[in-house]
């Protein structure tokens, strides 16, 4: 499937998870995503490392999660991607309202768009946001969600924060954000043709608790970069026009990636959209087997011994 993003915007957002068959089945059977990677957290290979998004792996459509079985429950609070929130048909909202009832679903209208908010098993906070005029966008369809009503990527991420205005001009001189509305405490911005994850929501909680970061919670939220040129580039303007300094360059086999804490706490990473998730299995079976970096390849036997054993 050739991917409908352009330009900037949002690469993925990686989250905790409790049990890992309760994750997959909950993602790839619930909401209709394909299962695109099944590696292992590179810094804790006894933990999988599971990433769910379109039929290509786009970035713009990529959630992914490290299941941790024993990990405590996570704190909403400031300081957090509050929702990961993903685009459908306007026509499907009545397909999700049924199928989604037994998951805390709840309708609103938020910048003048229908929008269904709900919880993954975990407590995840997620919600689907009708789009008119997007059926014929190509769609994954695995038999579980018919393809009209199926998930068609990121259409944004909400950030709690103390205050917004540092990261807000974070949003617009490196990513390509621009500020487009207000709605209450919630200043929306987006990048202009990106249509896949193109927008950032940072609503101001100024007094409320920190987050406590935990199961059911958003680890990190990572932006797109073309390549290893575009995202040095992003480094030395982070440096430059906002003094903030990121990780050195770590490879993830899929992405390049850097690390940074922007000014309200949010774990933010920068991903190259190259090589991208068919460098080390066909398309055609993304998903279908455990992928171990290089440097862990030698481990398998253990590593498989180590992790919970999926249906």
């Amino acid at each position: 499937m050739t991917s409908t993003n352009t330009g900037n915007g949002i690469h993925h957002v990686t989250a905790i998870a409790g049990q890992a068959q309760r994750n997959l089945d909950f993602y790839t059977r619930i909401l209709g995503l394909r299962l695109v990677k099944r590696t292992v957290n590179f810094d804790d290979p006894g933990a999988y490392h599971f990433y769910y998004g379109d039929a290509a792996g786009s970035p713009g459509t990529i959630l992914t999660f490290f299941p941790w079985e024993h990990a405590a429950p996570g704190r909403a609070g400031a300081g957090e991607l509050q929702e990961t929130v993903f685009r459908i048909p306007q026509s499907a909202i009545g397909y999700w309202t049924q199928r989604l009832v037994n998951h805390g679903l709840e309708r609103a209208t938020r910048f003048g768009e229908t929008v269904l908010t709900f919880r993954d098993p975990d407590g995840l906070r997620l919600a689907l946001v009708g789009i008119p005029g997007i059926e014929s966008e190509a769609a994954w369809d695995n038999g579980e969600v018919p393809a009209e009503s199926a998930i068609r990527g990121f259409h944004s991420v909400s950030l709690m924060l103390e205050r917004t205005e540092r990261t807000g001009a974070i949003l617009t001189d490196v990513f390509g954000f621009r500020e487009m509305a207000k709605e209450g405490n919630t200043t929306r911005y987006a990048v202009e043709g990106t249509v896949l994850g193109g927008i950032v929501d940072l609503q101001a909680v100024g007094g409320f608790l920190p987050a406590r970061l935990g199961r059911g919670s958003v680890h990190h939220l990572a932006f797109r970069a073309a390549d290893d040129a575009a995202e040095m580039a992003m480094v030395r303007k982070l440096a430059e026009n906002h003094g903030l300094h990121t990780t050195e360059q770590k490879n993830r086999d899929y992405f390049r990636s850097v690390y940074f804490r922007e000014p309200g706490h949010v774990l933010f990473e920068i991903a190259t959209d190259i090589p991208g998730f068919a460098v080390d299995e066909p398309a055609e079976s993304l998903g279908a087997a455990l992928k171990l970096p290089a440097f862990l390849e030698g481990h398998r036997e253990a590593i498989e011994a180590a992790l919970p054993v999926l249906a």
